[in-house]
């Protein structure tokens, strides 16, 4: 019984110095972590959103309400996962950065940021994670994202022949579903972008 005792004082001792160790890595090692993911939030807003200089959660962003409006416009397969306001140096808020979440990728969710501003310029896209096929829907960076650039906001459409006007996207040859995911997602943040941020608190 002593023995028995002794070994349960021996691993209780051992299991409390190893949660006051882990207690003490975790508050050291929270600021960093938090500052990093802040610095990566920031970088993926500059990336479809050079022209800005600071950026700002969008009050009152719930991605239930963001649902709510896509599904309203008949949109699926796609989710608005957060909205940042974009300011430029004086404070005067110029735009959105929107995240992105396609479900349809053939390999998985392809999340992105996309830069929209005031006046409808879609500045570019910037992928975040995607998980497609080597050498196929991996292509979207080179094939697909440049074709976002500069574009006026509007319901865009995939091309298997050849974009013959500014809302055709040409489809990555082999790997359209990898293509068809993107655009969705696109026209996800469009809808929503002209039905609750067009006109609002950005223009005032």
């Amino acid at each position: 019984m002593k023995n028995v005792i002794k070994d349960a004082m021996i691993l209780f001792a051992i299991t409390l110095v190893a949660g006051l160790l882990l207690g003490v890595v975790y508050d050291v090692t929270k600021a960093p972590i938090a500052a990093q993911k802040e610095k990566a939030k920031t970088e993926a807003c500059q990336n479809v959103f050079a022209d800005a200089a600071s950026f700002e959660v969008y009050e009152g962003f719930t991605t239930e309400a963001a649902a709510s409006v896509l599904a309203e416009a008949g949109i699926t397969g796609a989710d608005i996962d957060e909205v940042m306001t974009a300011k430029d140096a004086s404070g005067t808020a110029v735009g959105y950065v929107l995240t992105v979440s396609s479900h349809e990728g053939y390999g998985g969710d392809i999340q992105f940021t996309m830069g929209l501003t005031n006046d409808g310029v879609l500045n570019g896209i910037s992928l975040l994670a995607i998980a497609e096929t080597p050498g196929l829907g991996m292509k979207a960076e080179d094939v697909v994202v440049p074709q976002f650039v500069n574009k006026q906001a509007t319901s865009f459409s995939v091309s298997k022949t050849g974009a013959t006007n500014d809302s055709e996207i040409d489809a990555i040859s082999g790997a359209t579903i990898t293509t068809d995911a993107i655009v969705n997602g696109v026209n996800s943040g469009v809808v929503y972008f002209q039905k609750v941020l067009k006109g609002g608190s950005a223009n005032e």
